[in-house]
């Protein structure tokens, strides 16, 4: 287990140009007890994992981020990190432990990275990830690297907070986010 604060170890990928080969990603999706989850990867790691109520939306989301890229579902291949991820949702301990492949703009990987160094069982806000990162007036953008996020659980978008701790927006539900704080509170 690599520690918290060890992002380098885990991102790999870079800001991917329109001339760049698109990468082949398998996937699978499975259930949880807050919905459909969808984990897919590159050779690279993971570069998605999706949340939500119905799999075929998920299987489209999948497909909208990376057009270029040949999707094949491989359930058996997959079925290792699939349960991972499950459990964690059902039973947070420890972050996840997968290697991750983000592509990003430089600032999302920026604020995803930093992302990754919150301690599960806590929260920031935008203002304060914002300033984490050098960008004191960035809460907005830092919003919208965060609503961009592709990897749901692995980087932990779910931690972050509005200024006075109330929830906002959450690309898989707020209700979602919600029971992920709580249920990482209690670990």
């Amino acid at each position: 287990m690599r520690p918290i604060g060890d992002v380098s170890a885990k991102l790999v990928g870079t800001t991917k140009s329109p001339k760049t080969k698109a990468p082949a990603i398998e996937y699978a999706v499975g259930e949880s007890d807050l919905g459909h989850v969808l984990v897919a990867q590159t050779a690279d790691g993971a570069c998605a994992i999706l949340m939500g109520s119905n799999a075929g939306q998920l299987r489209y989301d999948l497909a909208s981020r990376f057009p270029r890229s040949e999707l094949t579902l491989n359930e058996p291949k997959l079925r290792g990190q699939l349960a991972k991820i499950v459990q964690f949702i059902k039973s947070p301990r420890r972050d996840l432990d997968l290697k991750l492949d983000m592509r990003g703009t430089p600032f999302q990987r920026r604020v995803w990275a930093e992302l990754c160094k919150i301690p599960l069982g806590t929260t920031v806000t935008y203002s304060d990830l914002a300033r984490r990162i050098g960008q004191p007036n960035g809460a907005r953008a830092v919003a919208g690297a965060c609503a961009s996020n592709p990897i749901a659980l692995g980087v932990p978008c779910h931690r972050v907070v509005r200024n006075d701790g109330s929830l906002s927006g959450y690309r898989w539900g707020i209700e979602r986010k919600q029971t992920l704080i709580e249920r990482e509170a209690r670990a």
